[in-house]
């Protein structure tokens, strides 16, 4: 059965147990993400002021270079050219790639989840079933026991007479 993303995101998003994990886990990762950005585009403005060469020189253009830089999209048209900058970027970039990595993670763990769940569930109806043929055919086997035996008896009668 193939469901298309926005029926996924729907059944995720109505699930109470992953709302309340997974969800706050995103959400606290994208909150110290963005706080991690601003802090970045505010810190790297005044580390390449004044540097030769320096492209980010304002507090918008900061803010685009963090986005590329926390997303690992690095299009090079902003960068930083001194040593400041570039410790700043090194802590954007790894700060992207965590925030990323464990958003990634949440979503995979929800899979996962769900798939065992699924799996469990398929594996307790395979056993229901198997139970309910097991004691049909028990049944259907007793059945014709007394029919076997019942017509042993006739022909037995038969035989004495």
């Amino acid at each position: 059965m193939q469901q298309s993303f926005f029926q996924l995101v729907g059944r995720l998003l109505s699930d109470p147990r992953w709302r309340a994990l997974h969800f706050r886990a995103a959400l606290g990762v994208t909150s110290a993400t963005a706080a991690v950005l601003l802090a970045g585009s505010a810190l790297v403005v005044p580390a390449e002021r004044g540097a030769a060469g320096a492209n980010i020189t304002s507090y918008p253009k900061a803010i685009w270079w963090s986005v590329e830089t926390a997303t690992t999209v690095g299009y090079g048209d902003l960068y930083p050219v001194t040593a400041w900058g570039r410790v700043i970027a090194s802590v954007m970039m790894l700060a992207g790639i965590t925030a990323f990595g464990i958003i990634t993670a949440a979503i995979a763990t929800w899979f996962v989840g769900r798939a065992q769940k699924e799996a469990h569930e398929v594996g307790t109806a395979v056993r229901r079933y198997t139970r309910e043929g097991e004691d049909a055919v028990s049944s259907e086997l007793r059945v014709l026991h007394q029919r076997f035996d019942r017509v042993e008896q006739l022909l037995n009668r038969r035989s004495d007479e």
